[in-house]
């Protein structure tokens, strides 16, 4: 591992701070930034996502994706994980929390506004942020290709029923530009330049040029990370600082719901008998949430500064530290699993 990956829980924690500094310092900068989007897609977040994403699609075989049917077992773990348990396990705490156990300590209408934050991003599993997660463990880039482009598809006609009756609202508005938008913008486009770079640089005499390309981009993965959590910190820095209370509040049903579903597919992988490269990604995406999808949803259904916002924020606040942990925990635990993907 190189410098980047190595210290890369340092380099987040700084970029956090960096933002919410940033966000305090140059409030008008970032209005005008926050500005740029389209759908409630933000350009600028939407250029450093590719920029992140971009160096992974290059790893990607297209014509290995046709064996992926032959192991359906990682792909049906992430589906019965993402669709059938997660939305429903971020529901039961949200309500715990906020009705049970912190009742006294917030106003009943916030309370709902924060469960139905955290409802929309239990139905919104990763699309982007998977890629960086498959790559620091060395998972099967093919194999995490299938198993988001299926998600993304049951995305489209799941998000707004299971989204609706969890919230119990039947006319629930989903902006459709926004999940289609982001699915082009976050998948079809990097991926589409990936394949034709890797055709490019194919060649049988040279097949180093490949390899060597790869290398050359891949702190850039890390670099577009880093500066999408900047962003993103940097537009919420009012937010995050007048509330913090209400941010560890929020944060811990978030982080119970994070590590407690990892355990839970991290589990099934392993009675599955999957094999590392391709158990870890399956995780990670059970795991991970589309956080721009939720953020923008949010947004669209409650307002900018509704509660439901907020906890689709502190989400992006959670979720980045809190995976690099899981990361960090997969590569721990790698001998637990076969390394061969023979199933």
């Amino acid at each position: 591992m190189g410098i980047f990956e190595r210290y890369l829980t340092l380099w987040v924690g700084l970029a956090i701070v960096a933002g919410v500094v940033a966000g305090v310092v140059m409030p008008d900068l970032f209005a005008t930034l926050a500005g740029w989007e389209y759908a409630h897609v933000n350009w600028l977040v939407a250029v450093l996502i590719w920029i992140m994403i971009y160096p992974m699609m290059v790893q990607v075989d297209l014509s290995a994706i046709k064996d992926v049917g032959k192991r359906p077992k990682g792909l049906v773990l992430t589906l019965v994980i993402n669709w059938l348990i997660k939305p429903f396990t971020m529901v039961a705490l949200g309500w715990l929390f906020f009705r049970v156990f912190f009742a006294s300590l917030v106003p009943e209408a916030d309370a709902t506004a924060y469960i139905a934050g955290m409802v929309l991003l239990g139905v919104a599993p990763c699309t982007a942020m998977v890629f960086v997660w498959s790559q620091l463990t060395k998972g099967d880039a093919n194999y995490t290709l299938v198993q988001v482009s299926v998600n993304d598809l049951i995305m489209v006609f799941a998000f707004a029923p299971i989204a609706g009756f969890l919230l119990g609202v039947t006319d629930i508005h989903v902006p459709w530009e926004t999940l289609l938008l982001s699915v082009l913008m976050y998948v079809v486009i990097p991926l589409v330049a990936g394949v034709v770079t890797r055709k490019l640089l194919h060649c049988d005499q040279q097949p180093q040029r490949l390899q060597q390309f790869s290398g050359m981009l891949k702190p850039w993965s890390i670099v577009g990370l880093l500066a999408t959590v900047v962003l993103l910190f940097g537009f919420q820095a009012e937010t995050i600082l007048t509330k913090p209370q209400v941010i560890v509040l929020i944060a811990i049903p978030l982080m119970l719901q994070t590590y407690g579903i990892f355990a839970i597919a991290y589990y099934l992988a392993k009675r599955l008998k999957l094999p590392h490269n391709i158990a870890a990604p399956a995780c990670m995406i059970g795991t991970s949430n589309f956080f721009e999808l939720a953020v923008a949803v949010a947004i669209s259904l409650f307002g900018l500064h509704s509660g439901a916002a907020l906890a689709t924020v502190v989400g992006v606040l959670v979720e980045v530290p809190v995976m690099l942990s899981l990361v960090a925990f997969a590569n721990r635990t790698r001998h637990w699993f076969r390394t061969d993907a023979t199933n």
